[in-house]
């Protein structure tokens, strides 16, 4: 799959019944990953309220969704959320998964490309990290690729889908990095 088999979607054009669709059929492969996304999109109504209040996120400039859709099946394969905004601090971080189905094509990465320059130039935020399970290789293997530095490991820092704390391994990536190995 080429990135011309695909595209990056907006939430405004994604109905609960095709989110609700990738999340279940994901849910062996994320329930460790995304809990709360799972946990709160688990029945078509919970994703409707999901979809609804993620809307309203947006709409007040508090996190921001990105999906990649299957341009030949129109479905969603990828979700990427730019989350815990602070903008005192200027700083968020990215959430993402893909579908199973469809990974290892290049699309998770794509999708954090569009996050890195939304983030940096049109929210003008001055760093995005990405918290990831120390499990996690290839959402390790995603951030490395974007020049994202290790900054730490959290202890204890996430409970996974099964309630076992989990540490968290923290990758940041400044403007001024960003910026220089984006020209």
């Amino acid at each position: 799959m080429s990135f011309t088999d695909w595209k990056i979607d907006r939430i405004e054009n994604v109905t609960a019944e095709e989110f609700f669709t990738l999340v279940n059929k994901n849910k062996n492969h994320i329930h460790k990953t995304f809990p709360v996304t799972l946990a709160n999109s688990d029945s078509l109504e919970k994703a409707k309220d999901f979809l609804a209040v993620s809307q309203d996120k947006e709409k007040n400039n508090e996190w921001f969704y990105f999906y990649a859709r299957d341009i030949k099946t129109n479905a969603l394969i990828g979700y990427l959320c730019v989350k815990t905004i602070d903008y005192r601090i200027s700083k968020c971080e990215l959430g993402y998964f893909t579908d199973e189905d469809y990974q290892g094509k290049g699309i998770t990465s794509k999708m954090v490309s569009n996050a890195l320059e939304f983030s940096f130039n049109e929210l003008k935020l001055n760093k995005v990290f990405i918290c990831t399970q120390e499990i996690n290789f290839a959402s390790q293997r995603v951030a490395l690729k974007h020049n994202f530095k290790q900054e730490g490991i959290l202890r204890d820092e996430f409970r996974n889908g099964d309630g076992e704390l989990q540490n968290t391994v923290y990758f940041g990536l400044l403007k001024s990095e960003y910026n220089t190995h984006e020209r």
